[in-house]
């Protein structure tokens, strides 16, 4: 029987290991991601912890304490940098699941028991290592796999007011066509959103004094991102992508808080707790746009409105 589609959309196999893991994801941290792989865990919990978070049928109360601590204590490893709970994508774990109640909730357990059992996991309302690897994958697979130059003439420079750093050079202000035009629509619905209490001119677009969701970086080359990488060369994978979906002009990155990207766990932190990111969690979609879970600030359009 086939899984129902979650809440971005997609349909995921069964997926179920039986050891204790660590989420080893190689590729790098700057969107630059190409698989997953589980490990034997090097550090196992004793046997008591781990029988205890790993129920094979749902205890609401067990789920509710022991995703208290894996929010913020779960181990796992991205790029090759050591991670710690999975705080910073509540947001997007909540939009997969499909509820709006918190980590804390009897809700939030059931919601995820019921997103466990479509996914042929353990429905036992815990976000442990195995239902995190899978959510993992399923916020990845929806994502640019190309990464070619598009055409020169599918680019289009767009005006200086779009763009977070107003300075920035033409040539850094190209963004391929069709995302360009679904940006905007996405902004335009942003903006008549009142409750993200966005700086807006008389037209309806977003005021010149106004920096959250304005462009930092679209397309790049791929001879300008070895540039980078050459004047950065401790960046490595934890750094700039050496396979980046900025290549394609269709992924972009916004400002949604904070420093604009900085991968610091607390500055993705700060930004997946803004308005304007949990705005674009539900809503970047209906304009085509998919995000990269591990750096808020990135979106890319992998379709048509929705």
């Amino acid at each position: 029987m086939s899984n129902p589609p979650n809440a971005f959309g997609t349909r995921s196999a069964p997926f179920c290991i039986n050891t204790a893991v660590i989420i080893v994801l190689i590729g790098s941290v700057a969107g630059g991601f190409t698989a997953q792989r589980p490990l034997s865990s090097v550090n196992r919990p004793p046997s008591k912890t781990t029988a205890a978070a790993s129920p094979a049928e749902l205890s609401v109360p067990e789920a509710i304490a022991i995703n208290k601590t894996g929010s913020t204590e779960l181990k796992w490893v991205f790029g090759g940098k050591s991670q710690r709970g999975w705080a910073i994508y509540i947001p997007l774990i909540l939009e997969a699941v499909g509820t709006d109640k918190g980590v804390e909730s009897s809700e939030f357990a059931k919601a995820v028991a019921r997103w466990q059992k479509h996914h042929g996991l353990r429905a036992n309302g815990i976000v442990d290592q195995d239902t995190w690897s899978e959510m993992i994958r399923e916020f990845q697979s929806p994502r640019i796999k190309e990464r070619d130059n598009p055409p020169s003439d599918s680019l289009v420079v767009a005006p200086p007011s779009d763009f977070f750093d107003e300075d920035r050079p033409a040539e850094f202000r190209q963004v391929e066509s069709r995302s360009y035009v679904a940006y905007k629509r996405m902004i335009a619905a942003a903006a008549k959103d009142r409750s993200l209490g966005l700086r807006v001119t008389a037209s309806g677009a977003l005021a010149p004094a106004e920096k959250y969701l304005k462009i930092i970086s679209a397309f790049r080359s791929r001879e300008h991102q070895d540039r980078l990488r050459k004047a950065e060369p401790q960046a490595g994978r934890a750094g700039l992508a050496v396979n980046s979906p900025h290549f394609t002009g269709r992924a972009i990155d916004l400002y949604v808080g904070g420093e604009p990207v900085s991968s610091a766990d607390g500055n993705r932190l700060v930004q997946t707790r803004t308005p304007v990111y949990r705005w674009l969690v539900k809503n970047a979609q209906k304009f085509g746009f998919r995000p990269y879970f591990y750096e808020p600030w990135h979106w890319e359009y992998v379709s048509g409105p929705q």
